[in-house]
């Protein structure tokens, strides 16, 4: 069995690459027989290596012949190395592809450097020119950087390190003058290109690995955003500004909420804003490094709090600590989101057509006497010797 050529389909939107085997498997002829990533991947039962749906791609073969085919005994790898081939070879339709691609120098296209050494020269060429440009010390400021590291790497080739490791191959850069175009330059490059450049070194491990899905990048917002490879005012992680204020250039919202009479101190210097969210993106909302309701970020710093208890609050299992509290500031003491103890907790406790949670009883008139439930209800995050939350 061999695979002939590759045309495409269109399957949702995807040109799809279709393969065709020509011979023969256990006596069945496969000329007519095609297959496709979609196949592969949506199959019937396809998760069985010695199964292959085919009917998905509308291919007329008799019924005895595809009992046939679903009984050959095809190899795993075999399959798995088919797969990757079809999802390699998947692009998007040529319509989607912007129209100004086709006008940016070739330096500027792709985040993946040529591999031909010849056409890197080296960190010591770089110095020649830019040791005072674009200003003064230039190449004295990115010794003393991390990233300075890399040209100490033997291990890897000279795509892998100094200047060329982010700029690209400079040969053609230096042969022509300096002329910017035949290098990889980021001030006029889009935040998306430029991410594709850090993230080739930078994509490995859990705190980059999802700034692809990121609400920052979705937002046109880059590595260099935020980060100064050359010039930072903060050493470490490169950063252009010490947090919160690099933040608040975009987050005003949160500003005038660490403003506020409570708050968790953040403006001091105590907590940071990237112990909670992180800031190259994830699975859930907000970019937190945990969901509310396991408030694991809370637990790191409240520890009382984190229980087991053998009578827990239902809400810190569900909502979690933000259901009464505002993580960022509040006008209220203890970040409540409400001023009076009592109608926080009638929010959940209170006659209602479905049933919730207990309600109020009814000797609790809501008078002065009965304003602060948390006078009698002490252990009101959980208890382990109370039902009501008393101690």
């Amino acid at each position: 069995m061999r695979v002939a050529s590759l045309p495409v389909l269109q399957l949702r939107g995807i040109r799809v690459p279709v393969l065709k085997f020509k011979g023969s498997h256990g006596g069945l002829p496969l000329k007519n027989f095609q297959a496709t990533n979609y196949d592969l991947c949506h199959g019937n039962r396809i998760c069985r290596a010695s199964q292959l749906s085919v009917r998905q791609v509308g291919v007329g073969l008799p019924r005895a012949a595809m009992k046939k085919l679903a009984a050959g005994n095809f190899s795993f790898l075999a399959w798995a190395g088919l797969a990757l081939v079809c999802l390699a070879s998947a692009r998007p339709f040529d319509a989607q592809t912007p129209a100004t691609d086709a006008k940016k120098p070739a330096a500027q296209s792709s985040a993946r450097a040529p591999i031909d050494p010849s056409q890197y020269v080296g960190e010591e060429t770089c110095k020649t020119c830019h040791a005072d440009v674009p200003h003064k010390d230039f190449v004295k400021d990115y010794e003393a950087s991390p990233h300075f590291a890399t040209t100490m790497d033997s291990k890897k080739g000279p795509e892998w390190q100094g200047c060329e490791a982010c700029h690209g191959p400079g040969k053609e850069h230096v042969e022509g003058g300096g002329d910017k175009t035949k290098i990889f330059t980021f001030r006029n490059a889009s935040a998306k290109e430029i991410s594709a450049r850090c993230l080739t070194c930078h994509q490995y491990g859990e705190e980059h690995s999802n700034f692809g899905r990121s609400a920052h990048l979705e937002s046109n917002v880059g590595c260099t955003d935020c980060h100064d490879p050359h010039t930072p005012k903060e050493s470490q992680f490169l950063m252009k500004e010490r947090q919160p204020q690099l933040c608040y250039g975009c987050h005003l919202e949160t500003k005038q909420q660490f403003n506020r009479t409570f708050h968790h101190r953040v403006n001091e210097g105590l907590v940071q804003c990237s112990d909670c969210h992180n800031p190259h993106g994830g699975f859930l909302t907000r970019q937190l490094r945990a969901t509310s309701s396991q408030d694991t970020l809370c637990f790191k710093c409240h520890t009382e709090k984190a229980g087991p208890f053998v009578y827990e609050h239902p809400v810190m299992k569900t909502e979690g600590c933000v259901a009464c509290h505002t993580p960022h500031g509040s006008s209220n003491p203890r970040l409540l989101k409400r001023s009076q103890v009592n109608l926080m907790c009638l929010e959940c406790h209170s006659f209602n057509v479905d049933a919730g949670a207990p309600a109020t009883p009814t000797f609790h008139n809501q008078a002065q006497k009965y304003q602060a439930c948390t006078l009698c209800h002490t252990a009101i995050h959980g208890s382990n010797s109370s039902s009501v939350f008393f101690k």
